[in-house]
């Protein structure tokens, strides 16, 4: 599992997997359903929403997936440098909301839906398993699974001795880019209290499945394992069009001989695509705490991530800087950077990104973004979630 999860080398590859949620003025409550979808992404709907679609990538290679609420993610291919990752991500998303627009589609600029409630428009099987065992928890899970939108940041996990490193420091820096970047307070039309009810729901959708880890873990691949095979399974892949959720049933007790048959390899790569923690190894390390952020900013926490972790020595500066910070995910997604740790935290880990940019050949688009985030915001305590929208919400 841990050669599987953690794959070992230098640190060359960045991507990212950026989520929106759509609104469109053409339809009776403004929510984009099945038939809409398929006809503004064309050839390159996805095979989950049209088996018989080409499902054909973007021009620069990103794929297009549809989440269960009706979500469109764009996955880039990973690129070498951070400046070809934007340049790659940058036109094809704006492909991509092009062919949306065509059809009366819009992203909007928050990472949960501020006015409608959850409503699943994908009727597959793991969807289905999904709400099923998140209901038995409350209604959060069909929230995070529907209502919510994310920038996820994939980098590679490094060498072998430098894993651990990496690991924690993306750890630590989570609650602090999880308070810096919040952006969904209102869901289905009502102000949650949180800034970032997305993270909220995710936690609240399950106990064990999407809770942070144990900060400092001596070794991450022998933690990550033991959490592999003691989370629940969510489903049982079946060959009917309704798939098993069992109650308490771990992985570990599966392989014991508890569930309807033994479980082979594929079940338990399967059963790791269903966990949901800050930070998921799956070959690379898949960094999920940061909010979708209005317009073009989605490229400001995947450069803050790649430059916090560009080498050895940076990571260990921005370990050191976000350790005293470690433990505060409530804090964060609850109030932002309104806590005083959590917005020194901010402060330096920003200015220190900033301090590389350069060195990533960052366009300077970017950098004036991070440098007008990094005043108005960061410096004062505020996240997105405190600020105005532009452009203004379409509901």
């Amino acid at each position: 599992m841990a050669t599987v999860c953690f794959k070992h080398g230098p640190p060359r590859l960045v991507g990212a997997e950026l989520e929106w949620l759509l609104d469109s003025h053409r339809l009776p409550d403004g929510r984009p359903g099945a038939d809409a979808l398929r006809a503004a992404l064309g050839p390159h709907t996805p095979v989950s929403l049209d088996p018989r679609s080409p499902a054909l990538p973007l021009p620069g290679g990103s794929t297009v997936t549809v989440e269960p609420g009706g979500q469109v993610e764009l996955a880039s291919p990973p690129a070498a440098s951070l400046s070809d990752l934007l340049a790659t991500a940058a036109a094809d998303a704006a492909v991509l909301h092009d062919r949306l627009a065509a059809h009366g589609i819009v992203a909007l600029p928050r990472a949960a839906d501020p006015a409608l409630p959850p409503v699943r428009i994908l009727d597959l099987p793991r969807y289905a398993a999904m709400e099923e065992a998140f209901d038995r928890h409350g209604p959060h899970g069909r929230t995070g699974m529907c209502s919510t939108a994310a920038v996820q940041v994939c980098l590679d996990a490094g060498e072998a001795a430098d894993l651990p490193l990496r690991w924690h420091a993306l750890h630590a820096l989570g609650p602090v880019l999880l308070g810096a970047f919040a952006n969904s307070a209102v869901v289905a039309g009502r102000d949650t209290g949180w800034k970032s009810a997305r993270w909220r729901s995710w936690q609240r959708c399950d106990p064990w499945r999407a809770i942070p880890p144990v900060f400092g873990e001596l070794d991450p691949a022998a933690a990550w394992a033991r959490r592999v095979l003691a989370t629940p399974v969510l489903c049982i892949r079946g060959a009917g069009p309704r798939w098993l959720a069992p109650e308490r049933l771990t992985f570990a007790r599966w392989i014991a001989g508890e569930g309807p048959r033994p479980p082979t390899t594929d079940d338990l790569r399967y059963h790791v695509s269903t966990l949901f923690p800050p930070v998921r190894p799956h070959g690379h390390l898949e960094v999920r705490y940061v909010d979708m952020q209005p317009g073009r900013r989605w490229a400001l926490p995947v450069a803050v991530l790649t430059a916090l972790t560009a080498d050895r020595a940076v990571t260990e500066q921005a370990l050191a800087i976000a350790e005293p910070a470690a433990d505060l995910w409530l804090q964060a997604a609850r109030h932002g950077l309104d806590h005083p740790v959590l917005a020194r935290a901010a402060t330096a880990a920003f200015e220190l990104a900033r301090s590389r940019l350069g060195g990533l050949g960052a366009p300077q688009w970017l950098v004036d973004d991070l440098d007008e985030m990094t005043e108005r915001q960061v410096r004062r305590g505020l996240c997105p979630a405190d600020l105005p929208h532009t452009p203004e919400e379409p509901r």
